[in-house]
């Protein structure tokens, strides 16, 4: 049931011999310091595990504010905080790179990852009531924190580019649902949407990650072709659960029919810790997060710059 299914499809030397150019982020290099500090700020016990409407969140909500502003990336909207329309005290943290290409730039491509968790409950585990939330999902939101640091100072995005944090998907996707909702009120032109969800401990398998939606879209063999590896796989149980409606990436394809998928770790066998006081820092392999980051690099810049839509909707 647990199965992860190899996809095979691709074949990779087509797509080593189309070019002889360096791939977009292969002269950048992602530092893992950055990541463990970021990480290890997020799953801190000064942020109280992160709940929406809380003192906590505020924290790191400016925290992320921090790294946008100072990767000088501007707000999409008049401040980086979004606040939800449909919970309390609540926002997303939205960033905006514009486009460069006359045309293109009237596209948009959404990066997102929640940056909320359940924060402190009452039932705790060897005296610890803080639920820090490091792989759901400061793990997702610090790589995502990552590429964005790099898109910015590559200065190379053909198409436009929002970077969400979003926050009360604990509550039911509740940030995620708001901006999509607000945004197709704008008709926006989305072209695709990609989601990080708890990518902070690897798996025992031959890819690095699974798609949720696998089949509902050809972003998976799109995004190894860009990687010109096997950086994402399907999962039995991802598809089971049906995990592709269990994130932020689920309203944009509810509202826009895009293809919008979250790529993630978590494959029901590699931690223990879902929703548990124990899923902290220490739990975390940054050395992985460090390459995942690194590899999503070529991968969001050729989905970027991409002259023709080519993820598309099967």
């Amino acid at each position: 049931m647990k199965k992860i299914l190899l996809f095979t499809a691709l074949s990779l030397s087509l797509v080593a011999c189309k070019s002889n150019q360096k791939a977009p982020g292969s002269a950048y290099q992602v530092k893992e310091a950055d990541v463990v500090a970021t990480l290890k700020y997020l799953t801190s016990d000064e942020l109280e595990g992160r709940d929406s409407n809380s003192e906590g969140i505020l924290k790191a909500a400016n925290y992320l504010e921090e790294i946008l502003e100072k990767s000088v990336i501007k707000p999409y909207f008049s401040t980086y905080k979004d606040t939800l329309s449909n919970y309390d005290n609540s926002f997303n943290v939205v960033g905006y790179i514009e486009g460069n290409d006359p045309k293109l730039k009237n596209e948009f491509v959404i990066l997102g990852a929640h940056y909320d968790h359940i924060g402190i409950t009452e039932k705790g585990f060897e005296g610890d009531y803080i639920n820090n939330g490091a792989n759901d999902n400061a793990s997702g939101t610090t790589v995502l924190s990552e590429v964005a640091k790099y898109l910015a100072a590559s200065k190379n995005c053909k198409r436009s580019v929002l970077i969400v944090f979003f926050s009360a998907e604990e509550k039911g996707l509740l940030g995620s649902k708001h901006l999509a909702k607000k945004l197709k009120k704008q008709n926006m032109n989305i072209y695709s949407m990609l989601n990080f969800e708890m990518v902070g401990v690897p798996m025992s398998y031959d890819f690095k990650l699974f798609l949720t939606g696998y089949t509902k879209s050809n972003m998976a063999a799109k995004l190894n072709e860009y990687a010109s590896s096997m950086i994402v796989g399907m999962s039995d149980g991802a598809e089971q659960y049906n995990l592709f409606a269990a994130s932020d990436n689920y309203p944009f394809y509810e509202e826009f029919k895009i293809p919008a998928h979250t790529v993630s770790a978590f494959d029901f066998s590699n931690f223990n810790y879902y929703h548990h006081p124990k899923d902290e820092f220490q739990a975390m392999d940054t050395a992985f997060m460090t390459t995942i980051a690194q590899d999503m690099l070529p991968v969001v810049s050729k989905m970027i710059n991409a002259e023709t839509r080519e993820i598309k909707m099967n």
